[in-house]
């Protein structure tokens, strides 16, 4: 049996806590009743609701009227582009933009659109993961219809310059879109400072239940619906609610809100910590922008392994970490994003993303920089890759 267990991929995700679940256990029993139903149990679920749209809402600077509750981030991502396209198509507009970066959800769903006649620019990035707002501006066109631009990339934690592309859009008149997944409750978001159009955000990333997402929908921007049936979420997705989660998610972001400056101070401290004990094994490099970066986020690649290896080897350690995105790790493609910021692939596929947060401690740390030199080195010797690149260097 290992020593301990650390568990090191929040970014994929996080536990629920102690606080969410409580608020949400009442809403799984006795607070069962549909919230569309005029009588008593049913008018408590939907206050419930709203009471969460509120806390959700206040997290992000927004109104509770431009929040609408999803089944998960995904999901906001998918009626958010499509949305936008479906809507705008119909005015001559059917150009969408953007980066090489994104997560799936965006990417899938661009490639979704592009079967079905629009046109799909990508823009690229720099060496650090960061997209130039030039780039973005040079790439609008007058049919462009939406810009999604991801607020923090979920494998380098790379920020980008959201409020400079969203000013750029709004004075195109073109619709702005940010995924936030990773980075709500990480980092301060205000919606209406920023400038964004439509905002994605999901609760299992910040200690709320997997199942449950939301979508800022700034008022005077209108989209197609995404689900029809009845007329929940004031006829914009239909679906019976899902309460608990619902809750869950708004305890989860007043709680992130209100204890954001101390949770990233302690994260952060841990972070830089973990980088400066890493980047002193031979041939590793940092991924990502080492300043404009998520609190939490490692992502380090190893010349002459295999990040499957590493990731089994430090299993068995007892160290639970990932190679890249959650969403392809039983993908043996190596990460897009690494490709996209220049690295060759045989380096890409050595690379390690550790991701840390408030419920992570300095022992953790400690933990990792001690097993993790030793698998390095294992792992080396047995490479006839890292063999190849000894003898290039002599």
């Amino acid at each position: 049996m290992p020593e301990r267990f650390v568990y090191a991929d929040n970014a994929a995700t996080t536990q629920i806590s102690d606080r969410v679940l409580e608020a949400m256990m009442p809403w799984l029993k006795e607070g069962y009743g549909n919230p569309s139903s005029i009588y008593a149990l049913g008018r408590k679920s939907k206050i419930a609701i709203e009471t969460a749209r509120e806390k959700v809402a206040a997290a992000i600077g927004a109104d509770p009227s431009e929040i609408y509750f999803t089944g998960c981030g995904s999901e906001a991502d998918n009626w958010a582009i499509k949305g936008a396209l479906s809507r705008l198509a119909k005015k001559g507009k059917n150009h969408f933009i953007t980066s090489e970066i994104e997560h799936h959800a965006v990417l899938h769903t661009a490639n979704a659109l592009k079967k079905n006649g629009a046109e799909i620019t990508l823009v690229g990035v720099d060496e650090g993961g960061r997209v130039s707002p030039a780039d973005v501006e040079a790439a609008i066109r007058p049919e462009t219809a939406l810009v999604s631009i991801m607020f923090a990339n979920n494998e380098i934690g790379t920020i980008q310059p959201i409020a400079e592309i969203a000013k750029i859009c709004k004075e195109k008149k073109v619709l702005f879109h940010t995924d936030a997944v990773q980075a709500v409750g990480t980092v301060p978001i205000n919606v209406k400072e920023l400038g964004v159009d439509m905002l994605s955000l999901s609760g299992h990333k910040l200690h709320a239940p997997k199942g449950i997402g939301a979508l800022y929908i700034r008022k005077g921007v209108f989209i197609d619906v995404f689900m029809d049936g009845g007329g929940q979420e004031r006829s914009k997705r239909a679906g019976t609610e899902n309460v608990a989660g619902i809750v869950g998610l708004g305890e989860a972001m007043e709680y992130a809100a209100a204890t954001m400056e101390e949770r990233t101070a302690k994260v952060l401290a841990m972070r830089e910590r973990l980088i400066d004990g890493i980047i002193g094994i031979k041939r590793c490099r940092l991924n990502g922008c080492r300043d404009h970066r998520l609190p939490g986020n490692v992502n380090i690649s190893f010349e002459g392994i295999e990040g499957e290896s590493l990731l089994l080897m430090l299993d068995m350690n007892g160290i639970a970490a990932s190679s890249g995105s959650a969403c392809t790790s039983g993908s043996l493609d190596p990460s897009h994003v690494l490709l996209a910021i220049g690295l060759p692939a045989e380096i890409a596929h050595g690379s390690l993303r550790l991701s840390l947060n408030d419920y992570n401690t300095e022992e953790d740390v400690d933990y990792i920089l001690e097993k993790l030199p030793p698998i390095i080195e294992r792992l080396r010797m047995m490479s006839p890759l890292w063999e190849k690149i000894i003898k290039e260097e002599q």
